[in-house]
């Protein structure tokens, strides 16, 4: 259950700076840098602009102490015929193990659902326990359905 004194809000424009900041945070807090804020805020618009993505806040006495941020696109293997993947989800730690994430996670899921998502992807670094827990908590799991076999993720960055 949430606090009383927080509240969850759908980010706009005008939160790109907001969302920039808590990014840095993030990244400072897990020892990942960031890229710095003049190259994150433009990020933040265009994101925050784009249809098939949007950003949460959790806002506390005016104040944001958490985040989630998700995109969209389509899929050709579920009903919905859509995917979201959650790119970020962060609680400031003063405000941890109080359901804050727990809420940022079932409007992000809630609002993925409402929009024709038919799953949502999560990518969780291996080292990371305690996120793994959170999300194996909330019904997310890293085997594909019916087998033990674990989900793989691969990328590659181009410049």
């Amino acid at each position: 259950m949430t606090p009383s004194d927080v509240s969850i809000e759908f980010a706009s424009a005008q939160h790109a700076d907001v969302l920039a900041r808590l990014q840095i945070e993030f990244g400072d807090e897990f020892d990942e840098p960031e890229p710095p804020f003049d190259v994150l805020l433009p990020r933040f618009r265009r994101f925050l602009a784009d249809p098939a993505a949007f950003a949460l806040l959790a806002i506390s006495r005016g104040e944001p102490v958490g985040y989630a941020v998700v995109a969209l696109r389509p899929a050709i293997y579920n009903e919905g015929g859509r995917v979201a993947t959650l790119d970020e989800l962060y609680v400031r730690p003063a405000r941890r193990s109080q359901g804050i994430g727990a809420e940022l996670l079932a409007v992000a899921i809630a609002e993925s659902r409402r929009r024709d998502a038919g799953e949502m992807h999560i990518n969780v670094d291996s080292p990371d326990v305690g996120a793994r827990r959170f999300y194996e908590r909330h019904g997310f799991r890293s085997t594909l359905p019916g087998t033990d076999d674990p989900v793989l993720w691969y990328f590659a960055e181009w410049d």
